[in-house]
């Protein structure tokens, strides 16, 4: 990533050493400040800090000022105290914090899962603008989530995203966040199914060293962490009953105790929840809080499923094979056939499902055009009236080039054919048989290549040789990755 910097702001040479060597095994680089005072000069961009670790100054006045200047710049640097630090230094505002000694890879690394979702690396925010803009669609049902999405941004109102799972429930978040008033502060998200119900309360409120086995430093929970921000809690309805009384308090209080602690903090935070769960029936079933949810459910949104919204396949394929080269993880183009047969299937794991099937075949056909044949066997749905709607899209989606494929180590394009079968006779048929695809590919390849050579690389004059249209032979060149010599 490139946001891997760690700051460390230490005079003791031997304690600075040992963080160094263990700093690069979390995939990070250690940028040293032996002298506190120039802690600043020390790194190029703060942009590129994952998260800032303070041991000794040369004196407790120092180190104050120190930790007064990081932790109130406005790059929101967030910072660790090693154990020998001043309890109370644990007060100040952005000290996520205090890490023993000796430190080992587990407590760093951690401690740097716990900076990225205070502040947020490039890539986070990279990702989150990335999933802003990923609101794909025309079609009536996305235009009125995106309405409701820009009706609701500026207040605080609590929000309730609903639907099925993979539909993109954390998007719609995402864009929540990003358009209200609180979008230069942290989105916080909590996944209240994937943690036991054990853990919940400390992971959302936060604990305080040595309250219970294991609380070996004090830590700050999500509320805290995404203070001025949004919290995003996830699977709302698998939330523990217990929690839900407590957070239900949290809501109506704004106040909470990090667990051991019996000191109230304030909160302000937003809070969006989502789930896929049927809360009516919960609330039935005893199983979710009545209360809760009109707490929550202020202003509901629901996601459409990708069956009810068909028309939007082929802008979200474009989407997804858009971000795959964007990443230089190859690319594939699919064939008005291969769209439509994609556009019949009722996609039970939603968008998070077609994503993974254009990702599949990315691997399966690199650089490569597919075709109804070529999609999984369970995505060939060859009969089946599309709404007139789905047609129109894929009538007027234009032809899309495809990127020629990085050169190989060998100096040849990547993508082009093996030219071993190219000499294959008419009349010659391998006893096993032979991929009829890959041998006309194979034999265009080489007659392209013969053309050009004979042509002097003049595609106008092979084009004419091939009978074919000259922005036909460009486009066979691309698809081959052929280069005119010069190029």
């Amino acid at each position: 990533m490139s946001s891997n910097n760690v700051l460390v702001i230490d005079v003791d040479v031997q304690r600075r050493d040992l963080l160094s060597t263990i700093i690069e095994f979390i995939n990070c680089k250690a940028v040293i400040a032996d002298e506190p005072d120039m802690w600043f000069d020390a790194i190029e961009s703060l942009d590129d800090v994952a998260m800032v670790i303070i041991g000794e100054c040369q004196d407790k006045h120092q180190c104050k000022q120190v930790l007064r200047e990081v932790v109130n710049h406005e790059a929101r640097l967030p910072v660790f105290t090693l154990e020998l630090a001043e309890s109370e230094w644990l007060d100040f505002p952005g000290i996520l914090g205090s890490l023993r000694l000796p430190v080992k890879y587990p407590q760093l690394s951690n401690a740097l899962q716990q900076a990225t979702i205070y502040k947020g690396t490039p890539e986070t925010r990279h990702q989150s603008e990335s999933e802003v803009r990923s609101l794909i669609g025309n079609s009536q049902k996305m235009k009125s989530v995106v309405k409701m999405i820009d009706q609701v941004s500026d207040s605080e109102a609590n929000v309730l995203i609903l639907g099925e799972s993979g539909t993109g429930k954390e998007v719609v978040a995402r864009n929540l966040h990003h358009s209200s008033s609180r979008r230069n502060k942290p989105l916080v998200p909590v996944n209240c199914g994937a943690i036991p119900g054990e853990l919940l309360e400390s992971e959302l409120f936060g604990h305080e060293k040595g309250a219970f086995t294991g609380a070996i430093t004090t830590r700050k929970g999500r509320f805290e962490m995404a203070e001025g921000g949004t919290l995003f809690l996830d699977e709302i309805g698998d939330m523990p009953l217990p929690m839900q009384v407590k957070l239900l308090r949290v809501l109506q209080e704004r106040t909470y105790e990090r667990v051991g602690s019996n000191k109230p903090m304030t909160t302000n935070v937003r809070v969006i929840a989502a789930t896929h769960r049927n809360l009516d029936e919960h609330i039935a079933d005893g199983r979710f809080r009545e209360d809760l949810y009109y707490r929550l459910n202020v202003f509901p949104i629901e996601m459409p499923s990708l069956r009810q919204r068909p028309e939007d396949i082929p802008l979200l394929i474009n989407e997804l094979i858009t971000r795959i080269e964007h990443e230089n993880r190859g690319t594939v183009r699919l064939t008005a056939q291969a769209i439509a047969s994609l556009c019949r299937y009722e996609w039970p794991g939603n968008v998070r499902e077609l994503a993974n099937v254009i990702e599949r075949l990315v691997i399966l056909f690199p650089y490569s055009t597919v075709d109804f044949d070529d999609l999984p066997e369970k995505y060939q749905i060859a009969t089946g009236d599309l709404p007139e709607a789905v047609t129109q899209v894929i009538e007027q989606a234009p032809e899309q080039q495809m990127p020629i494929k990085p050169v190989s180590e060998k100096g040849n394009q990547a993508n082009e054919p093996a030219q071993n079968n190219g000499a294959l006779e008419a009349d010659e048929l391998p006893e096993d048989g032979l991929d009829l695809k890959q041998h006309l590919a194979n034999l265009e390849f080489l007659l392209i290549k013969q053309a050009l050579e004979e042509s002097v690389g003049v595609v106008a004059h092979a084009a004419t040789k091939l009978k074919m249209r000259r922005t036909t032979l460009v486009e066979k060149m691309r698809k081959y990755g052929i280069q005119r010599e010069g190029e």
